[in-house]
Parts: C-alpha cells; sequence; structure tokens
C-alpha cells in the first residue's frame, strides 16, 4: 500500500487533503482520515473510543500502572524497614518505655520510607521509558535503594547514634530482593497485557523504505517495548515498493508534509525517526517543533544501532551536542567478576545437577548406541580451539551424513541447520528442545573454555568462512546462552544472529548477564526456535 497525496484549495486549514491508496495494488481515492482507517490494524479492538482522545487513552493506562508501581514501592518499603527495624533493634511499645535511642532508629526508618520513594521516583524508575524492559529500571531501583540505606547511615552518624550493622545487613538484601521481585512481577504482568495487544502505545515510523522496514520489524518483534506501529511514512521510495508494500496491515504514507494529520488519524503518541529527513537537523526541529503542539513524542532511532546506551555520552558545545562512543574494552575488572561468576555459578551447576546429568548420560546410552558425551572442536577467545561437550543427541556417525543432507539445508550463512533432521535420535530431539543436551557445557565454563553469557561457540570451519568484522565475535569466551539463545534460536537468520553476537561483544555487562540467564531459564521451560 502507498499513498500519494495530492493538495486540494489554496487555503490548508480549509481543505481536506486528498490521498490516494495503493492497497493490495488496488488504486481508491479518499480523505487523509479514511486513508489512515482503510487499512486494518492490529489490535483495534482495543482502540479507545471515538469520542475519546488515542493519546489520553494511552496515557490514561500509563498513569494508573505507575500509580500501581508507586504503591506496591511504598508497601514494600514498609515492610522491609518494618522487619528490619522489629527483628534487628526492637523496642518495648509500652507508653513511656520506649529508650531515646529507639525512638531515633524508629523516626530514621520512617524518613527511610518516605527517602527511598522519593528516590525512586527522582531516579525515574518508574519512567515509561524504562518499565518493561531492557535492565535500566532495575539499575535504577538498586541505585536508589542503596543510596536510601547509605543516607540512613550517614543520618545516624550525624546525630551521634550507633549504626547498627546487622539492622543493614538484613534490610539492604531484603529491600533490593523484594523491590525487584514487585518489579519482575509487574513486568510479567504488563508483557502479558502486551502480548494480547494491550497497554500499547502507538508510533508511527518515519524514515526511507529500508529504514522504515528494519524498524518496523524491530518494534513488531519485540512487543515487550510497548510500541505498536500505526502507520508508515516513507521519506524515499525503492523501486520494489512502487507497488504493495511489506506492511499490508497498517497505512503507509509518502511524504510527511501532512504529518499532523496522520498522527491525530492514527492517536499515535510518538513519532519514531528511523533515519535522516529530507532536510537534515533542521527538519527534524521543525518536526519535533509541530509533534510538540500535538502533545506528541520524537523519538530518534540512532544509527548507531549496534551501540548500548551506557557508552553513549552527550556533551553539548554551543548548541553542538557531541556524541562521546566509549570504546569496548575486552580486560579488566569487569572481566575478572564475570569469571568469577562463573566459576562460581558453574561449580554449583555440575554440583546441583549431577544427578540431572547422570540420568541423562544412561537415557542417551540406552536410545541409541554409543557414548553418551559428545566431544565437537570449537573457537574460543582470541581463535583458541577447544574440545565442547555435550550429550549426544545424534547418531554416532552424523557428521558422515551430513554431506548427502546439504540439500536440504534449511540454514543461513554459514550455519547447517535442519528442521527435521534425520540424524537426531529420539531423546536427542526432546533434549534439543528444552536445551538440556548443553547442561555438560557447565564443564567448559568451569575449566575457562567458555562463558555462562557469550556469543554462540562456531565451528571450525565456520569461522574460516568469516568476513573481517564477523571476526569480533572471537573477542571474548562464547557462552553456553546468549542473546541469540532468547531471540529465537535456530529460527534467527545468520545475519540477525551475528548482528546479536556482535552487540552482545562491545555492550555486555553483568546486569544484562544476569537478565539474559533469567530469560533463558524461561526459554527452556517453554521452548522456541530449538531442534
Amino acid at each position: 500500500m502507498t499513498v500519494e497525496q495530492a493538495g486540494i484549495g489554496q487555503d490548508r486549514k480549509h481543505r481536506k487533503a486528498a490521498t490516494t491508496v495503493i492497497y493490495n495494488s488496488v488504486t481508491h481515492t479518499v480523505g487523509m482520515e479514511s486513508a489512515i482507517a482503510a487499512a486494518p490494524r492490529i489490535g483495534a479492538r482495543d482502540r479507545p473510543q471515538p469520542h475519546q482522545s488515542p493519546r489520553a487513552g494511552h496515557r490514561t493506562w500509563r498513569a494508573r500502572f505507575i500509580l500501581k508501581l508507586r504503591l506496591s514501592d511504598a508497601l514494600v518499603s514498609v515492610v522491609v524497614l518494618a522487619v528490619a527495624f522489629i527483628v534487628r533493634i526492637g523496642a518495648d511499645w509500652t507508653p513511656g518505655h520506649m529508650q531515646t535511642s529507639e525512638a531515633w532508629y524508629l523516626g530514621i526508618c520512617l524518613l527511610g520510607v518516605v527517602l527511598w520513594n522519593v528516590d525512586l521516583e527522582y531516579a525515574k524508575s518508574r519512567g515509561h521509558s524504562v518499565i518493561g524492559s531492557g535492565v535500566a529500571e532495575y539499575r535504577r531501583v538498586a541505585q536508589s535503594t542503596l543510596r536510601t540505606f547509605g543516607v540512613m547511615a550517614m543520618l545516624m552518624v550525624a546525630l551521634g547514634i550507633a549504626v547498627p550493622r546487622g539492622f543493614f545487613a538484613l534490610a539492604v538484601p531484603l529491600g533490593l530482593g523484594l523491590l525487584m521481585l514487585e518489579r519482575w512481577q509487574w513486568r510479567r504482568w504488563l508483557s502479558r497485557q502486551r502480548k494480547n495487544g494491550r497497554m500499547l502505545s502507538t508510533v508511527v515510523v518515519v524514515g526511507s523504505s529500508q529504514e522504515a522496514k528494519y524498524a518496523v520489524e524491530q518494534l513488531e518483534r519485540n512487543s515487550r517495548v510497548g510500541y505498536r506501529v500505526g502507520g508508515v511514512v516513507l521519506t524515499s521510495l525503492t523501486r520494489d515498493m512502487r507497488g504493495a508494500t511489506p506492511w499490508q496491515h497498517m497505512p503507509v504514507l509518502h511524504g510527511i508534509a501532512d504529518i499532523d494529520q496522520i498522527v491525530e488519524a492514527c492517536g499515535a503518541e510518538a513519532v519514531v525517526v528511523a533515519g535522516e529527513l529530507p532536510g537534515g537537523a533542521t527538519a527534524i526541529q521543525e518536526l519535533g517543533w509541530r509533534l510538540g503542539d500535538m502533545d506528541t513524542e520524537l523519538v530518534l532511532a540512532s544509527s548507531l544501532t549496534n551501540i548500548a546506551g551506557p557508552r553513549v555520552h552527550f556533551r553539548p558545545v554551543e548548541g553542538l551536542p557531541l556524541m562521546y562512543v566509549e570504546m569496548p574494552h575486552y580486560s579488566g575488572m569487569r572481566h575478572m567478576i564475570k569469571r568469577g561468576m562463573d566459576v562460581i555459578l558453574s561449580a554449583a551447576a555440575l554440583l546441583i545437577l549431577s544427578p540431572v546429568l547422570a540420568a541423562l548420560a544412561m537415557i542417551v546410552k540406552r536410545d541409541s548406541a554409543g557414548p553418551a558425551l559428545f566431544f565437537q572442536r570449537r573457537v574460543g577467545k582470541n581463535g583458541q580451539a577447544f574440545n565442547m561437550v555435550k550429550f549426544r543427541s545424534m547418531v554416532v556417525d552424523a557428521e558422515a551424513h551430513k554431506i548427502d543432507l546439504l540439500a536440504e539445508n534449511e540454514g543461513s550463512g554459514l550455519l547447517f541447520k535442519m528442521a527435521h533432521d534425520p540424524r537426531v535420535t529420539r531423546c536427542g530431539r526432546w533434549m534439543r528442545k528444552h536445551s538440556l543436551d548443553e547442561l555438560p557445557q557447565f564443564w567448559n565454563v568451569f575449566m575457562g573454555h567458555m562463558s555462562l553469557v557469550g556469543p554462540r561457540p562456531p565451528l571450525l570451519e565456520e569461522v574460516a568462512g568469516y568476513a573481517s568484522p564477523t571476526r569480533r565475535r572471537l573477542l571474548i569466551k562464547p557462552g553456553i546462552t546468549g542473546l541469540w539463545q532468547i531471540s529465537g534460536r535456530s529460527d534467527l537468520p545468520w545475519e540477525e544472529a551475528v548482528r546479536l553476537d556482535l552487540y552482545y561483544v562491545e555492550n555486555w555487562s553483568l546486569t544484562g548477564d544476569i537478565m539474559i540467564l533469567w530469560r533463558t531459564l524461561k526459554v527452556v521451560v517453554a521452548p522456541t526456535g530449538a531442534y
């Protein structure tokens, strides 16, 4: 569907723009509002009623959700400080029997409840840009919690009363744990709502055909971000998009001259600019002014698509916003902490899962002839090869049969994948579905060949075919899990798998690793894309 506008009349305020809509190769001439309504919209049943402003409807749910977060945060802070006070300090509540120091502690705890919730608000831990996805929300909650207890401790020192170490030893981990758990539960609830087409913010994507296509794909793939694309405005058309476009379920228009009408008709809360606009920075500034008058947000999709936010810093110089991009580091304290976490968690996993590992080994042996374990040469950090261990999920001579199946390869790029590979054994198919065949890799992690989280460990023949940029995957240790594991696994195109690995290599963080490990558990329980 392509829309080309034709101006009718001289006074824009007193005319209705006419729009040519090409939808499924059928051409009609309609008004702007009709053009927007001409295409079916996902989640249309959740749209506000005509008498209500669409943006007002979207922001009503947002305000209600943030209110729920505020009330839940307040309840958690009261419970945490009350439990810590009663357990570690205690007091005689009989009138006239409470000691002066106990009264001071009680007063500081009450003040702590207020400070904690004010800091959570000040840190924007409930901001709509962080709730629902990413690690920023959890990071801000943790920072706010630590700041609050730090202020409480300094206040005690300033007042000359003893700092009860037992109180803080209980309150800090309890507060962090309960607050994180509360936010996680609300995130799960919000994610379910968004998967069902509710509590989404409608956006209009602006950009060239290729830029818009990439932006729409990413926004639709990641529903937890909370955006529903209501329309696309193309600043330029490629030859293959002069007929039907890839977006048959939404209106597509050409040119931003009447974007205010498009935004109003879609009820969009934001406009996502996916690339450069004709006119450059001036055009973006003018677009921002127009959207500001309409109470609509302007979102710029950075051209630095594979650089995480913490590496980007802004420094304005007399109206010239300079963007500093920190270089990624591949050694140092963070990597030492990551290695320490790998050793502790892999050792614990091997110990706790030893009965499961023994049972799986017996199942593999009884299911088909051959050893229970399978060793394969993989490439690790800096190109060093190592023997990766897995439970055997294929017949013993699987590699010998691979050449006969190359014509049926369903993988892209350098990967060989088959959804129904005849070499996979009966129990192997079940183990692969739940990633149980990879459990022995905890030994590789413990020995230092791999990490818990990292890029996918490649085969030697894959690395031989790497282009120069792809070799950057080898700058850190490969992982048992990673972004590729929680983003579709075998269903991912080769190019997307490489992009995710390179993004992780340059932007990984300890908080991000914890999030990936948690999401991996969910993928193992409810697997998709594994074969």
